[in-house]
């Protein structure tokens, strides 16, 4: 494979409006846009921007949370994130510091109103909203890397003064730690091919950054870091949920009763029955949830692709990127790729795009196969233009043959075993299943008498590489014996 592909696999994204319609709809910036329409000019707030008793409550009822007991607390959630993401304005009271000395003994240091932010959410476009969803995004990322307020409680100090040291809390590695179990869960997201429950298991999750890859069995120190992990997982699932990033259901409050009771730890995800995985926390990203992890590995330098980044590259990118996509990924792509262009020049250029005798040519061409599957009666004049290229020739003639065109000349026995050779090299680099790489070998040579005889002479660069792989797959010792005199005889003729 290429040494340059994408870090992550592709992955395919809803539209921006559709994103923008599931931001609006999550419960934290939803409430923080009402209370930014609910703020009037002059709302009086704290020194940190947060507003007084008085409004709280104010805030609690117009959210209509007064009969939640946690209504105070997503209320001040609420209007925190409508402060940073802009959607509220604050000014301070003052200047002379008599406003800072009334902020200190709780009364009001400045005043709120509706930010510029606020407007974009009627007048403004899709992408304007889910810029303001990152931002929101970043601001609870970095509430739920920050320390439990009961550790921040205990560990201040005689003086008042917060005690750093003592917390041991870094707060670089604990946004690091969350960066790494959100990209860990996008690659599950991103690799589930819709068969199953794409929810991951906590215990599973928290091990995937915890349990070193070499590591055949967890030790019970390390069993007991997957545990410490995935209570740390908890609270900050609850966390995000509000802001729409995942769907996250809770560790059952019984079981970290019961765990604490026992001293034990967690599973590492495939110790734990599929009647009792979920009391242990189910997590899975939202679409936006996607949107916004791959929005933050952008921004990190990750190559992070996305179904349609490929429309309006050339076909050597297009050929180049598709061998690494999952089928359906690969589909959608293509049907993009190929709405911006005539069937016609398309295939003219997905043609010119397969040529050539390095590595990766053979890749190329397979891809250059399942493309043109999709291209309609329009790619048969292209095809015909390639039919006595001795390295495209027998691609076109399958491909004409796939569309029920028959007055195509019969292939030279030459072009006839390039072909075979240069398919099952493309397959050597693309298909890890032993058992399908065999029953491939198998029965091509079941197709074709005195095979291993014709196929080393052949020109083309993987001739000796095929055979040798042959020679290792095929189950019958006499067959395999010739596959493998065969690429000696290849290796021979070529001087390699």
């Amino acid at each position: 494979m290429s040494g340059d592909r994408p870090i992550m696999p592709p992955v395919r994204l809803p539209s921006e409006a559709e994103l923008a319609r599931d931001a609006l709809a999550a419960p934290l910036l939803a409430r923080a846009v009402r209370l930014a329409r609910w703020a009037g000019p002059g709302t009086p707030v704290g020194a940190g921007g947060e507003l007084l008793d008085e409004g709280l409550r104010e805030a609690v009822a117009h959210l209509g949370l007064t009969e939640d007991e946690d209504g105070a607390v997503h209320a001040a959630e609420a209007w925190r994130l409508a402060v940073d993401t802009g959607l509220v304005d604050v000014e301070e009271d003052a200047p002379d510091g008599a406003g800072e000395a009334a902020g200190a003994e709780g009364g009001a240091a400045g005043t709120a109103t509706p930010g510029e932010a606020a407007a974009l959410l009627t007048s403004g476009s899709p992408r304007d909203v889910l810029d303001l969803w990152l931002d929101g995004l970043d601001t609870v990322l970095d509430d739920a890397a920050a320390p439990d307020i009961a550790d921040l409680v205990e560990h201040i100090g005689e003086g008042g003064e917060l005690d750093l040291d003592a917390l041991d809390w870094d707060p670089e590695e604990e946004a690091d730690f969350l960066d790494s179990v959100l990209g860990n869960l996008y690659l599950l997201t991103v690799l589930d091919d819709g068969s199953g429950d794409p929810a991951v298991p906590l215990p599973a999750l928290a091990a995937s950054v915890i349990v070193p890859e070499d590591m055949d069995e967890p030790t019970d120190e390390v069993l007991e870091d997957v545990s410490e992990a995935m209570m740390r997982l908890d609270d900050q699932f609850r966390l995000l949920a509000p802001i729409g990033l995942v769907e996250y259901r809770p560790v059952d409050e019984t079981l970290i009763a019961e765990l604490g009771a026992e001293g034990g730890a967690a599973p590492d995800g495939a110790d734990a029955d599929d009647a009792d995985v979920s009391r242990y926390g189910m997590v899975r990203l939202t679409p936006l949830g996607v949107y916004g992890v791959r929005a933050r590995m952008l921004e990190a330098g990750v190559d992070a692709p996305a179904v349609g980044d490929l429309a309006d590259k050339g076909a050597d990118v297009l050929l180049d990127r598709l061998p690494g996509y999952p089928e359906m990924v690969a589909q959608g792509e293509l049907e993009a790729w190929l709405a911006r262009r005539d069937g016609t020049d398309a295939t003219r250029e997905l043609l010119a795009a397969a040529r050539g005798d390095d590595p990766q040519a053979p890749l190329r061409r397979l891809a250059c196969q399942q493309a043109l599957l999709m291209v309609g009666p329009e790619a048969a004049p292209a095809l015909r233009e390639v039919l006595d290229d001795p390295r495209l020739g027998g691609l076109a003639r399958v491909g004409l043959a796939e569309r029920g065109i028959t007055d195509v000349p019969p292939p030279p026995q030459d072009m006839v075993f390039w072909l075979t050779i240069d398919t099952i090299a493309a397959q050597l680099d693309r298909v890890e299943d032993t058992a399908e790489l065999r029953e491939l070998v198998e029965g091509v040579v079941g197709q074709h008498s005195g095979f291993f005889e014709a196929a080393w002479r052949v020109d083309h660069p993987a001739a000796a590489e095929v055979l040798e792989a042959m020679g290792r797959l095929h189950p019958d010792k006499k067959l395999a014996k010739e596959a493998r005199k065969a690429a000696f005889k290849a290796r021979s003729k070529s001087g390699r």
